[in-house]
């Protein structure tokens, strides 16, 4: 097991070697940044063994690699999805999780930087300061600058290499792939926000699926919070679909055509542009990696362990499912990742899938094509595939939840409480605007060169601030603890028929779970939507980062970025559905359920456990509610009244609407 190590280096500091290393990851480290410059040149990783948890084992074995000239070429694209690129990557996140002090961090991150490939170092970096003790309180930048080219249209970056090249200034607007004659195009903005694109990439970094306990610690529930991310993102594209007047996404089947083909007018910065898939399109095995037959064996063994209610360990253990804790183990076998009980007969049909989407353009490698979309988490969301693959694996998910029995009265009361009313302050609006963002590291250039400001400007989706409030009594002697939790669900489906509470119960978004004291008698609550625990704010940019950062260095004062940590959450801005001009009905359901018996670490009230739990959990740390993810609404609801029966749940009916002329 990796130790932890205290690091006495400021947090500016960190924040600031970070952000240098990351600057033009495709160029050669800056002579202006002295001291990186020489440790890439000159820094012997070797030199010294001591500086290592592990002895130098890691640092050791990269060396060879890169000695015997088996590591990836740079300029070459890099997919974790391909085995070998992710083991090199993951080499490098073992040198720096083993090093026991700052400097030998940052001289080893360096030395590497100058001699791996620039994908393989972007995510061994990124990984290792997520996960590393060291990395507390530093904020990453935003991965829409880092590595521009996987969020932004090959078009924009044409222009910018132009206006680089003139030394001229530029702005450049940046359109949703394809055109009004697809229907799909109408939700484009949300599958290709690049905000949600770094949720997701960062999801898979917070919680990546080659994790394994000897790294630190042991990723909490991690199997149950894949489940409850990917349905999360799967319902919230369902509510952008219903608000544009189309049907819920159907879900992906292996023996029939792809309905939906895609074009991402997409560019590699090196590897020639992101393949296009044309409209049905059958699967067809991908020579050497994966067959469709496979798939379908995977489905099968896995529907019939949820059948049986157990899974087989590969030791031929018989594991229950049929509990509250089955879901994780069921993620886990999905996925699959490290934590699968028995991958070798359950397969990984998660990551497959992944891998047979994005290589349906060529896959028997005849024209040596680049991995698709599919095959990068960063771009995958853009692809309308992605959410019918998600739909799929949602529905096996659905499957094993509903073989378990409905919450009884003593799962879901609240002993004299009761919500009195639920409200809203302000108005649940949404409306596009303009979001500007650099791609400075778009487009190569040399020190010798001034840098001129050349952007990209795109619509996003955002809404109104507005706050939840919630009148609750408390009918006890007593202060009690209660957990609240706030969902919203669409009511109809495209047609206008109205969704019952059994159906409707498994599109609801979870919008945001929180701890309260409530004292003896009323109590006015009162949340604004800023401080949704299943979103995050926008990040700062990366020149704001590295200002602030050199500044606080410069200065020797501290460095207070704990707002913008994590990456991983819903952006802020997509809380809200879109809803339509006309609005659009929602139930709005409210639980308040009991702390005491919920909570599963201390401090939750001063939420001192930073911000997007929901969907993120927390690092390091145990998953902070001990109720099942998405209670009491992610199992069968047999009857209607039941919301009725119970004085801690509340259903009003409001109203999103959508201005067009904001």
């Amino acid at each position: 097991m990796i130790n932890i190590i205290v690091f006495t280096v400021s947090t500016a500091k960190k924040e600031q070697d970070v952000l240098r290393l990351l600057y033009k990851v495709t160029e050669q480290i800056r002579e202006r940044f002295t001291d990186l410059k020489d440790a890439a040149t000159n820094y012997n990783p070797s030199a010294d063994l001591s500086h290592y948890l592990d002895n130098g084992i890691a640092v050791r074995r990269l060396l060879r690699e890169i000695e015997d000239n088996r590591v990836l070429e740079q300029k070459h694209y890099f997919s974790l999805f391909n085995d070998r690129h992710r083991e090199e990557a993951l080499m490098l996140f073992e040198v720096l999780m083993n090093c026991d002090d700052w400097v030998t961090a940052v001289n080893n991150a360096a030395y590497f930087r100058e001699r791996l490939n620039e994908g393989v170092f972007v995510y061994g970096l990124y990984t290792a300061v997520i996960h590393s003790k060291a990395g507390e309180g530093i904020v990453l930048p935003p991965l829409y600058e880092i590595t521009p080219h996987l969020f932004t249209n090959s078009e924009v970056i044409s222009e910018a290499y132009s206006a680089k090249m003139r030394q001229t200034p530029g702005k450049f607007r940046m359109a949703f792939t394809g055109t009004r004659r697809n229907p799909e195009q109408r939700v484009a903005y949300f599958g290709e926000d690049i905000g949600l694109n770094v949720h997701h990439v960062t999801w898979h970094m917070d919680y990546p699926f080659w994790w394994k306990d000897s790294y630190g610690y042991h990723l909490d529930r991690k199997g149950e919070l894949f489940f409850w991310a990917h349905h999360q993102l799967t319902v919230r594209f369902d509510a952008e679909r219903l608000s544009n007047h189309l049907n819920l996404v159907d879900e992906l089947y292996w023996d029939r055509p792809i309905v939906e083909g895609f074009a991402p007018h997409t560019t590699y910065k090196y590897g020639g542009e992101f393949p296009s898939r044309p409209d049905n399109v059958r699967f067809e095995d991908v020579d050497g990696v994966v067959r469709v037959r496979d798939l379908i064996i995977m489905e099968s063994r896995i529907r019939d362990a949820i059948a049986h209610g157990y899974v087989t360990g590969h030791d031929g253990e018989i594991i229950n499912i049929r509990d509250e804790h089955g879901i994780d183990v069921l993620g886990d076998v999905i996925e699959s990742s490290e934590y699968s009980p028995n991958p070798e007969y359950y397969g990984a049909l998660h990551n497959l899938a992944h891998i047979i989407l994005g290589r349906q353009s060529d896959p028997h490698g005849k024209f040596n094509m680049p991995p698709g979309v599919m095959e990068h988490f960063e771009t995958a969301t853009r692809d309308p595939a992605f959410f019918r693959l998600h739909k799929y694996m949602d529905n096996i998910f659905k499957e094993h939840k509903d073989t378990l029995p409905s919450y009884t009265k003593e799962d879901i009361e609240f002993a004299g409480v009761a919500i009195d009313s639920v409200g809203i302050n302000g108005k649940l609006e949404t409306f596009f605007e303009d979001f500007e963002f650099d791609l400075l590291m778009g487009v190569d250039d040399t020190e010798e060169i001034e840098d001129v400001p050349i952007s990209a400007i795109v619509s996003r989706l955002n809404h109104e601030p507005f706050s939840i409030t919630a009148d609750i009594i408390n009918n006890n002697g007593d202060d009690v603890f209660a957990t609240i939790r706030i969902f919203l669900c669409p009511r109809y489906d495209a047609n206008g028929i109205l969704f019952s509470l059994n159906e409707g119960r498994w599109n609801c978004i979870e919008l945001d779970k929180f701890w309260k004291t409530l004292h003896t008698g009323d109590n006015h609550i009162e949340r604004s939507s800023a401080d949704a625990s299943s979103t995050v704010p926008d990040i700062p940019s990366y020149t704001t980062l590295l200002e602030r950062a050199d500044a606080a260095v410069a200065s020797g004062e501290d460095l207070d970025l704990s707002r913008y940590t994590r990456s991983c959450g819903i952006p802020n801005r997509l809380l809200l559905p879109k809803g339509r001009p006309e609005g659009m009905e929602f139930a709005l359901f409210v639980a308040v359920t009991d702390g005491s018996k919920d909570a599963a670490i201390e401090g939750l009230e001063k939420n001192e456990y930073g911000g997007s739990h929901t969907q993120c959990g927390i690092h390091g740390e145990i998953y902070p509610d001990r109720r099942p993810l998405g209670f009491p609404l992610d199992r069968q609801i047999p009857d209607e009244r039941v919301i009725d029966n119970f004085p801690n749940l509340h259903k009003s009916i409001v109203t999103i609407t959508h201005n067009e002329h904001h």
